[in-house]
């Protein structure tokens, strides 16, 4: 199962996190956390690493929404947004694919949700204007049916050819 949503962009790292901010405003999601992983490697471990900012974006009706389908949901929000450098001035934006949700909880009830809230994370990303790519879904798709795509689909607005998948993981 993919389980991301990813861009990669010809842009230094700072302007791309202001960037990412103001386009996942403009879905309707709030900024709840932000994590500087670089300053906490360097803090607590004592080692570099690159840029990399993990930001929990939370849309607050479609976050209701999960809660009335699933109680328990709130383990899996707020939605992941990782900004990180990927040297040479580009930059890659991934979000942790709504659609998880639906996987990890068995609830096909969520995946309305899913379904609203990876149009807007797609849309948020697809806004960059970076060259991306948002892997096919595998497994059950939220209707119920079973899809076993695996090509990749190349964001509206985006530049270049596709990224490369994220990679399967058993969890989110």
């Amino acid at each position: 199962m993919n389980y991301g949503i990813r861009t990669t962009l010809d842009q230094p790292f700072t302007q791309t996190l202001r960037a990412v901010r103001d386009a996942l405003l403009g879905q309707g999601f709030g900024i709840l956390t932000e994590i500087d992983m670089a300053a906490t490697m360097k803090a607590k471990l004592d080692v570099d690493i690159a840029p990399q900012v993990i930001l929990g974006a939370c849309n607050p009706p479609l976050a209701y929404r999960a809660l009335q389908a699933e109680e328990s949901v709130g383990l899996l929000l707020p939605c992941n947004v990782v900004v990180r450098s990927a040297g040479g001035g580009r930059t890659t934006v991934e979000a942790l694919d709504p659609h998880v949700m639906v996987a990890v909880t068995g609830n096909e009830q969520l995946g309305a949700v899913a379904d609203d809230a990876a149009l807007r994370l797609r849309a948020a990303l697809g806004s960059l204007g970076g060259a991306a790519a948002v892997p096919a879904a595998q497994g059950r798709t939220s209707a119920g049916a079973s899809s076993d795509a695996q090509a990749e689909d190349v964001l509206p607005g985006s530049q270049g050819t596709p990224a490369s998948g994220a990679v399967a993981m058993p969890q989110p």
